[in-house]
């Protein structure tokens, strides 16, 4: 069986090719803005979101110590809550 090739042999290699010279093609200035909503301003501002390191620090010891107990239905109830909200926003929109 014979695989025909797509690739001509007559086809100067890309390297041997010559390169026509550009045109200066700087780019003309734009006229688009761009605006920032405040919570992305303030996350480009350096305010840091609220941490509880106490909180944070009792959830790894509840984990190292195995009492930290994982709650699969209401994991999966706010996932869907959360798609649905997504959902319901692009429709919105």
């Amino acid at each position: 069986m014979k695989i025909d090739s797509p690739i001509s042999p007559n086809a100067a290699p890309l390297a041997n090719r010559a390169v026509a010279p550009r045109a200066n093609t700087t780019p003309a200035p734009s006229t688009e803005a761009v605006s920032l909503s405040a919570a992305a301003a303030a996350l480009q501002g350096g305010e840091k979101p609220p941490v509880n390191s106490a909180r944070i620090q009792e959830i790894k010891t509840a984990i190292s110590e195995g009492r930290f107990k994982i709650n699969p239905e209401a994991i999966a109830d706010s996932l869907i809550a959360t798609a649905r909200d997504l959902v319901n926003s692009q429709r919105k929109a």
